[in-house]
């Protein structure tokens, strides 16, 4: 089967077979995250990894244990970082963390959204067990979990405010349901005002670390997606009692979780909402073929930081 390796090889693998509780999915899309580039870093030369979490495609097999889905369903989801990626013909994927694809939504919009909508689904309601009628600040808004967050924080019923800075995406950020643009180029605790009862950063932690200390209001609840890179001062969270989590979406599959499959039903959900037109979707720019220039170039993108929603590739040559 073809496949791109961390190095932008393009390359042939064996076709795996699947067992268990393992899908075989014919890949069709895919979609790029700063998770690709990062462990595309910290990978060695060689030999060749297959990156990639986030995807949509056919089911070709099921293993022995398979229940969720049969051949010929289609699905999307994000994967699990301690197995080979999506970036390959066939791929393999516990069902238990794959969705049903939205209808209404072709394979490349379907490979935009699952790594970001369980982020953002697992920060709001696993990490910080959002109530309605509360405030949160999404630092990063543009992003591609910013995007996707920015309207599930509204549907849990949230008062929104995001951060963007460019006029593109300040305009991207509101038409996803923003109440209100911050320019995170500027002083944030000046241009905000009143504490919020909610911060979720979905960018670099340490340098909104200070301000967040003093936008979070007493008793509220912080949640991270990126570690730290120096140590932080708590004095001023912990003066608030402030809650600070930490969301991963690959904690799940990764320590093979009892409840893993919440993954696959969040996916199931947010398909509902797509299709319903509840949630509408986040792909921004688009390649094609699946190829390793082609993944360079994404991959060159993304690490600028001033990608706008997500970048997918689709199909192969």
């Amino acid at each position: 089967m073809k496949a791109v390796s961390h190095t932008f090889e393009d390359i042939e693998l064996p076709k795996p077979s699947p067992a268990g509780r393992d899908l075989l999915v014919k890949v069709a899309a895919v979609s790029v995250n700063p998770v690709d580039f990062k462990q595309r870093k910290a990978a060695p030369p060689s030999p060749a990894r297959v990156l990639g979490w986030d995807a949509a495609g056919v089911v070709e097999a099921v293993g022995s244990g398979v229940t969720l889905f049969k051949p010929g369903d289609e699905v999307y989801y994000a994967g699990d970082v301690t197995r080979p990626g999506c970036d390959s013909e066939f791929h393999l994927v516990d069902e238990r963390i794959a969705g049903r694809k939205p209808k209404k939504l072709d394979f490349a919009q379907a490979a935009a959204i699952p790594l970001t909508a369980i982020t953002a689904w697992e920060a709001f309601h696993d990490r910080l067990k959002v109530r309605k009628d509360r405030s949160m600040l999404i630092i990063g808004g543009a992003g591609g979990v910013g995007s996707i967050g920015i309207q599930l924080a509204k549907i849990a019923g949230l008062e929104v405010t995001a951060t963007a800075s460019r006029p593109e995406s300040i305009a991207w950020v509101k038409a996803l349901g923003a109440d209100r643009v911050l320019d995170h180029r500027k002083p944030l605790p000046e241009q905000l005002g009143k504490p919020v009862d909610y911060i979720a950063c979905f960018t670099d932690l340490d340098p909104y670390w200070a301000p967040i200390g003093e936008m979070i209001a007493p008793q509220g609840g912080i949640v991270a997606i990126v570690g730290t890179s120096t140590p932080l001062p708590t004095d001023a969270i912990r003066l608030k009692s402030a809650t600070l989590c930490w969301e991963l979406m690959f904690t799940r599959p990764r320590f093979q979780t009892p409840d893993m499959i919440e993954q696959h039903r969040l996916l199931n959900t947010v398909a509902e909402w797509l299709d319903a037109g509840k949630l509408r979707g986040t792909l921004k720019e688009k390649l094609a073929p699946i190829s390793g220039a082609n993944l360079r170039k994404a991959h060159e993108r993304v690490e600028s930081g001033t990608m706008i929603g997500k970048l997918v590739l689709e199909g192969w040559s």
